[in-house]
């Protein structure tokens, strides 16, 4: 074994086992790196970690972390659940297939797969359980569904990509519009082949009443996601810019049209974020100097050539670069995977003739079923927390899920036009 795999390697492998939080990680195998095997000036290491932050599309990260906590407690996420619950009904399955479409939509607006959960789960959860469901196959549907916006845009994972991959974000948040769609319509076809296999009990039927009283009430909150894909696609405003308006909106519907936020709750919800903003950025940080690291040691090029030198052909490279995805993304939440593996996979599956916006979608999905891949995925613990269930019943739901959203993504992954038909429409 070489200084460098074991450094670069194994010791962040060791560390993760003593416990240490992921950007300590990073931090403390640079610093062994910068010391003993990369001829690099030490001043280096304050450089790159700080440059890192120093990325105009980075700053959509802290707007869209506060308009996601803002639009959980503000009212704005339970109007959008109530208002998708009033129009499907009346088939067998159709609570299920809410949880979905909330999961989409609420995703879509928020950007959080936690976020996510927590938001559609403490509405959805207690009707699922009582409904005929069960609380097995409940809180694993809740838990793998919230894991759609890492794939849906824009999410937090296709900027961080689009900034490491020096890829367009309005390109990546395209081609994340089908696989995410593609997501929600099998997982929807799975639950309605459970409801009816299980012979679930049929709910209230969608009623024209409801669904014009739900519509008047989410109209305001629907319009986070009209104001944000409008902006963006209609050329308005960039993708950082429309984490700005997102806040603004948001917060102007939850304090002034549905009165739900005071300046005492607006000042919880600030520091709220500000604790997970901080997190996220300083793993950018940490991640910063151990990428830059990694490549000017010429790891990814001894990985190119060595897959080069077993002559697998493109299927092949990406069956194996997504078995390692799925596992790292059962560890790492997608911010750090996506930093970390991005530099080192990337020229891996572009020397293998693979578009670098398709491999983001593929990323974005494999780090997506990470999040409820047993036995460490993040949306496990976090649904433990909410749901106060034991962590082998949340096992045993989410693994249907695995297995099918496995080969969803075996679809995604081989089939380049899923993601790449709307991004040829663009100019």
């Amino acid at each position: 074994m070489s200084a460098e795999t074991f450094v670069y390697f194994v010791l962040p492998g060791i560390l993760l086992i003593l416990g240490l939080p992921i950007f300590v990680v990073l931090i403390l195998t640079s610093l062994v790196a910068v010391l003993f095997i990369a001829h690099v000036p030490t001043q280096a290491f304050q450089t790159y970690m700080f440059g890192s932050l120093d990325n105009f599309p980075l700053l959509a990260v802290p707007f869209f972390v506060l308009a996601g906590e803002i639009m959980g407690q503000g009212g704005i996420a339970r109007r959008v659940v109530e208002w998708v619950v009033s129009i499907i009904g009346g088939v067998r399955g159709s609570l299920a297939v809410t949880t979905v479409a909330s999961s989409e939509l609420f995703g879509a607006m928020a950007h959080t797969s936690v976020g996510t959960v927590v938001a559609v789960g403490r509405l959805l959860f207690p009707s699922l359980a009582s409904h005929g469901y069960g609380e097995r196959f409940s809180v694993g549907l809740i838990t793998s569904s919230g894991a759609v916006a890492v794939i849906i845009p824009p999410s937090i994972s296709m900027i961080l990509y689009a900034m490491t991959a020096q890829q367009s974000a309005v390109r990546l948040f395209t081609a994340g519009v089908l696989p995410s769609i593609l997501f929600g319509l099998v997982d929807s076809a799975y639950v309605l082949a459970y409801a009816r296999i299980k012979m679930v009990p049929l709910s209230a039927p969608a009623r024209w009443q409801n669904i014009w009283r739900t519509t008047k009430e989410a109209s305001w909150a629907i319009g986070t996601v009209v104001v944000i894909f409008g902006g963006i696609y209609g050329g308005v405003f960039t993708p950082t810019e429309a984490a700005g308006v997102a806040v603004v909106y948001s917060l102007f519907v939850a304090m002034v049209i549905y009165r739900e936020i005071t300046l005492a709750d607006l000042w919880r919800i600030v520091v709220n974020s500000v604790f997970l903003i901080s997190q996220i950025l300083i793993i950018v940080t940490a991640a910063g100097i151990y990428s830059w690291l990694m490549t000017t040691s010429g790891i990814p090029q001894h990985m190119i050539g060595s897959i080069e030198g077993m002559h697998m052909p493109a299927w092949e490279t990406l069956l194996l670069v997504n078995l390692g995805l799925l596992v790292a993304g059962s560890f790492l939440e997608p911010p750090a995977a996506i930093l970390i593996l991005t530099p080192l996979l990337l020229p891996v599956v572009q020397a293998a003739g693979i578009n670098a916006i398709h491999f983001g979608i593929i990323m974005a999905v494999n780090l997506s079923i990470g999040l409820y891949m047993p036995p460490f995925g993040l949306n496990l613990f976090a649904s433990r927390a909410i749901f106060d269930l034991p962590l082998g019943t949340i096992y045993r739901g989410v693994i249907p899920f695995v297995l099918v959203n496995f080969l969803t993504l075996l679809v995604i992954t081989y089939v380049p036009a899923i993601s790449m038909v709307l991004v040829r429409g663009l100019r």
